[in-house]
């Protein structure tokens, strides 16, 4: 299983980094788009959909998707795909910050599957511009934003089972402690410190990483939540040893979409003002 593990982590880094640094911006959005599309189908099972459903929930996914990949369609398109990162963004933080948090605190009651499709579109597809949008701006600035979701989800890991005492939900996650969440704020942390002093970059950053892995653990628990809800290990089985797409990205989901927000704030005021 370990091997198993290894081997696919490894053939999947190697193939997203070559991606990232080397792909044009339409082949790296359309590859996006395909892992996107891969979730959707995942969510749809997680949401328990039908099969006809689920399969209408991953097409509309992908459709959408089309509609707006940068550099398909002709120069009148870009004014929407513009608004589409503003709103899909600016609603996938009113989601994930405010929205998900209440899901999480309601004992975990079900949930009516429209809303469900609502969510699931709006947290792939937001995450998916967001994904295009930050490549844009610098592949290193993706790189280090996954670097540090991915540090905080595995120093989250090692420290719960060295020290965890103190579930964080057992309801939705029983793995999970404080401990854990505490174990990666000070990974973090430290990650933040080294960009700092290599980059001459504000220690503020160390905050907003803070941020970051809050947000990461959310997506981490709504996602737990929606397999509990559901019957389910895994969201899937396409990654031999890792489960699915969802279950390698769900710390992402929230983060994404925060960043490329914050990151593109400024324009949106001085636009807004004008």
């Amino acid at each position: 299983m370990l091997k198993t593990r290894l081997f696919t982590a490894s053939f999947l880094i190697a193939g997203f980094l070559a991606a990232l640094f080397l792909l044009p911006d339409l082949y790296w959005a359309s590859l996006m788009l395909v892992i996107i599309v891969l979730g959707a189908w995942e969510w749809g099972r997680l949401a328990n959909f039908v099969p006809a459903d689920q399969r209408a929930f991953t097409a509309l996914t992908l459709v959408v998707g089309i509609a707006l990949l940068p550099d398909l369609w002709p120069a009148a398109m870009v004014a929407l795909q513009h608004h589409a990162l503003f709103w899909g963004v600016l609603a996938a933080a009113l989601l994930w910050l405010v929205l998900v948090p209440i899901w999480l605190l309601s004992h975990h009651r079900e949930t009516c599957k429209p809303l469900l499709a609502l969510a699931g579109a709006l947290v792939l597809l937001s995450s998916w511009l967001a994904l295009v949008h930050l490549r844009k701006v610098s592949p290193w600035l993706v790189l280090g934003v996954m670097v540090a979701v991915w540090i905080a989800d595995s120093a989250a890991y090692f420290s719960g089972r060295a020290f965890g005492r103190h579930k964080l939900a057992p309801e939705i996650s029983p793995g999970k402690t404080w401990e854990g969440v505490a174990g990666a704020g000070v990974a973090v942390s430290l990650y933040g410190l080294v960009l700092c002093l290599a980059f001459d970059i504000s220690f503020w950053l160390v905050v907003g990483l803070w941020g970051l892995t809050v947000m990461s653990i959310v997506g981490d628990l709504f996602e737990s939540l929606l397999k509990r809800q559901a019957g389910l290990k895994d969201s899937g089985s396409l990654l031999p040893g890792h489960g699915g797409v969802l279950d390698r990205v769900d710390g992402l989901l929230p983060v994404l979409p925060l960043v490329a927000f914050c990151i593109d704030l400024p324009l949106y005021y001085a636009v807004f003002h004008e």
